[in-house]
């Protein structure tokens, strides 16, 4: 067990979405004395799609009891669609995704921290932070002032401890998504099969909302590239959520539309196409930002570790962070606890962690992203392979209902397809290579 420190706090949490909640769990059940930061009260909404890949209940077991106190929802049959409309519908042998609305989810996981001994503070709005000689103090919009050896930081992709402290100053437009969606009741607006998961990968809104309307011809050999965007329709069981994202850059450049006129645009033409009945609700609406450039390097320095959105724990191609939010989460605190109070190497210690069980995954996430948005008939080869490659798409299926590992699913995949084995090992080496620049660059100063 943890050494006791002499503060009467031993670990402060700030930000109790997925990553935060777990990592108090985790380490309240170990007898740590955590207190978990929010500066809302659960439950509290939150905008995200909701989806999470089954493999969740494998890794974290527990949760397979508690989550039928909220209206969860698996999905078997997903539909993928491309910029040309090459569509397929795969399905898998049981639940590959669970849906659930984040209102009810969180506060569920909050809960679960609470009944493990966490203290959670509501309505500690984190504002600043400094590390002192022997921990870190934060204090909030209000004036209060918390102090504890250890800090995990998960507070989201605006993280203000990760800035005041000089974790990551910010995130580039071009490592960002800008997602559009609305969650709103079936009785308003409902899609026609709630059996199915609907994805589009590089959709282009009409003409009109581009501030180029060029660029949203059909491509000829000479402009290939695929919109950086997606588009998609998660079913719950009382809910549907509805939206479209772009990378921030590609929405600043190219599309000329607020962000409520694309999504309203795009129920129409999904309306119209026979895929929903009912209209959009503007006051269901949220724009949020989701990182998409993969993990920060280092997503921890001396006594604060980042989780989550924070330390860029998403998929770069799916754009699926709360299963990696979780796990970020409970490696943090396995992290603390395996470093009995000694915050020499802590950070060292859980980057390892991450890096060992999500790292390559959410490192290939993102060149696989690049690969495919590069050149749209890749995205249509890819929809293609899904129904003609049965066994390729069995085994991703497998991997998400978390009856495959990563590992083994990337073997056997880069084994079948070479051409995207080679584009991860040159996106490989052009990291390391920028990377060593860098440092280079460093020790000329």
């Amino acid at each position: 067990m943890i050494a006791r420190f002499s503060p009467p706090v031993d670990v402060l949490i700030v930000g109790a979405g997925p990553a935060g909640a777990t990592a108090a769990r985790a380490l309240a059940l170990a007898g740590v004395r955590v207190q978990l930061l929010d500066r809302a009260a659960f439950p509290r909404n939150k905008p995200c799609g909701g989806g999470i890949s089954a493999r969740v209940l494998t890794r974290f077991p527990y949760l397979e009891r508690e989550l039928r106190r909220i209206a969860t929802h698996g999905v078997s049959r997903l539909r993928l669609e491309g910029p040309d409309g090459d569509a397929v519908v795969v399905e898998s042998d049981g639940p590959a995704a669970l849906m659930i609305r984040r209102v009810e989810f969180d506060a569920l996981l909050v809960s679960m921290a609470q009944s493990a001994g966490a203290d959670v503070v509501a309505g500690a709005d984190v504002v600043h932070a400094a590390e002192v000689d022997d921990g870190v103090t934060l204090t909030t919009r209000a004036g209060r002032r918390f102090d504890a050896p250890i800090v995990i930081a998960a507070d989201g992709v605006h993280s203000v401890v990760a800035r005041r402290l000089g974790l990551n100053t910010g995130w580039p437009a071009s490592a960002v998504a800008l997602d559009m969606m609305e969650e709103t009741p079936r009785t308003a607006l409902r899609d026609l099969d709630p059996s199915m998961l609907w994805v589009a990968y590089g959709y282009e809104p009409s003409p009109q909302s581009h501030v180029n309307p060029q660029s949203s011809r059909t491509p000829h050999a000479a402009s290939r590239k695929a919109l950086s965007g997606y588009a998609y329709i998660f079913p719950k069981r009382d809910h549907v959520n509805i939206g479209i994202g772009y990378v921030l850059s590609h929405y600043k450049e190219s599309i000329g539309v607020a962000p409520y006129e694309l999504q309203r645009g795009f129920i129409d033409r999904l309306r119209e196409r026979g895929i929903v009945e009912g209209d959009s609700v503007r006051s269901n609406f949220t724009p949020f930002l989701i990182p998409i450039g993969g993990p920060l390097r280092t997503p921890g320095c001396g006594r604060v570790l980042l989780a989550g959105d924070a330390g860029g724990f998403v998929n770069g191609f799916t754009a699926e962070g709360i299963y990696y939010a979780m796990v970020s989460g409970e490696l943090a605190a396995r992290a603390i606890l395996e470093s009995r109070g000694n915050v020499r190497g802590l950070a060292r210690r859980y980057s390892k962690a991450c890096n060992y069980e999500i790292g390559a995954e959410l490192r290939d996430s993102v060149a696989i992203q690049r690969f495919l948005f590069a050149d749209r008939r890749r995205i249509a080869r890819v929809i293609d392979g899904a129904g003609r490659e049965r066994a390729a798409t069995k085994l991703i299926l497998e991997f998400a209902a978390g009856r495959r590992s990563y590992r083994d699913v990337r073997r056997r995949l880069l084994g079948r397809f070479p051409l995207l084995a080679g584009r991860l090992v040159w996106d490989w080496l052009c990291r390391s290579g920028a990377q060593k620049k860098v440092v280079e660059r460093r020790a000329a100063f």
